[in-house]
């Protein structure tokens, strides 16, 4: 395996700084040419004076003299704003990008990078969501690879290498979250804190409410749509407290491939960046006497809605999957900021979606429009 000069969009985040660490097991084998934040400028002149990166970019130019007073000298080039992003994204320096950054704003250096020919790691699952379609066109048109790092699509993924035989089902696992076993009641009057305790899976604060309200269910739903080309009826979302099984894969002769390991998305990311080769990495290691069991239960829709509205929005196709989008973004940035009930969330998304301009065939202007005018809407609905 050749070394890997890659760019980490989101550097500071859950993503990117587990990233990081697998990236410094190997250093025979990545080497960091990019690294990007929005506002955490001290941990980005950390990780900037440990890899050496040729260049760096905060996104949030009010602290830009920071973080290039920090840098000035050693050799990293430091910039500012997403237009340097974009820019730099289709470096010829560069191998491979990792989209981490948080939410719709990994779109349009995800769509640069992917122009730019560069292998893309995609962890933001919300460029998907938002502009499936135009995404995965573009990808087919510069012949660019998408390979994807959240550990469910990561699990079919792996599940597919050496398949030719067509896909039935795919099934999706979820933890269940914080409020698995809690009422409807409870879930009603649950805390920022309270939602914010997941059970298995160490993640930033939007994909740990997104996990709460499954809401990141329904978007993982329309990811591997996208990914694997497989309509929405023929994917299921499965409950599995424990998180071993990572997702499924359903052929037509009726036989399941599983993909299992420990709850650590330094796999899966690794997995990505080192692709089609696996190499080691220091996770925890599976026992299956100590497991004693694996539990499967279906989704309660009635306490997590979220689920079925995603599934509505991808079946109508068109921009709506972006609408709900954007306004899941709003909400749930309203509810991390205690201005309202955790069960507000998917109320919003709904009727955001029942107010905003349906396009059918919406364009890239359209994405934009619709993310805008569905994060209007739900901030006038909060």
């Amino acid at each position: 395996m050749e070394k890997r000069r890659i760019a980490i969009l989101g550097s500071t985040g859950s993503i990117g700084t587990q990233a990081l660490d697998v990236i410094s097991q190997h250093p025979d084998l990545f080497e960091v040419e990019l690294l990007t934040a929005n506002n955490n400028a001290d941990l980005l002149i950390q990780q900037a004076l440990k890899f050496k990166p040729n260049h760096v970019v905060i996104c949030n130019e009010d602290h830009y003299a920071k973080v290039n007073g920090a840098l000035t000298s050693t050799d990293t080039k430091v910039f500012a704003g997403m237009k340097s992003v974009n820019d730099l994204v289709q470096s010829s320096a560069i191998d491979m990008v990792l989209a981490s950054m948080v939410g719709f704003s990994g779109l349009e250096p995800t769509l640069n990078a992917i122009r730019g020919g560069k292998a893309i790691a995609l962890a933001n699952k919300e460029t998907l969501v938002a502009a499936g379609s135009i995404v995965t066109r573009l990808a087919r048109e510069y012949n660019t690879p998408i390979i994807p790092v959240d550990s469910e699509h990561s699990a079919i993924f792996q599940c597919l290498q050496g398949e030719y035989t067509q896909i039935e089902k795919l099934i999706l696992t979820a933890s269940g979250g914080p409020f698995r076993t809690w009422s409807i009641e409870d879930i009603a009057k649950a805390t920022r804190a309270q939602a914010l305790n997941h059970p298995n899976w160490d993640m930033g604060a939007k994909v740990t409410i997104d996990s709460a309200s499954m809401m990141n269910k329904g978007l993982e739903m329309i990811e591997a749509s996208w990914l694997f080309n497989v309509n929405p009826d023929d994917i299921e979302i499965v409950v599995h407290p424990q998180s071993i099984v990572h997702s499924m894969v359903q052929f037509t002769d009726g036989c399941l491939k599983a993909q299992l390991g420990a709850p650590d998305m330094r796999v899966p990311i690794q997995y990505a960046l080192s692709y089609p080769q696996r190499v080691s990495l220091d996770t925890k290691r599976i026992s299956f006497p100590e497991l004693a069991h694996l539990d499967f239960y279906a989704p309660d829709s009635t306490r997590f809605p979220a689920i079925e509205l995603a599934y509505a929005a991808h079946r109508m196709k068109g921009n709506m999957a972006c609408i709900m989008n954007g306004a899941n973004e709003i909400a749930v940035d309203a509810f991390l900021k205690d201005r309202i009930l955790f069960h507000r969330i998917p109320q919003i998304i709904e009727k955001t979606m029942e107010k905003a301009t349906f396009v059918p065939l919406p364009d890239i202007d359209d994405i934009y429009a619709s993310h805008n005018q569905a994060k209007e809407i739900a901030m006038s609905l909060i």
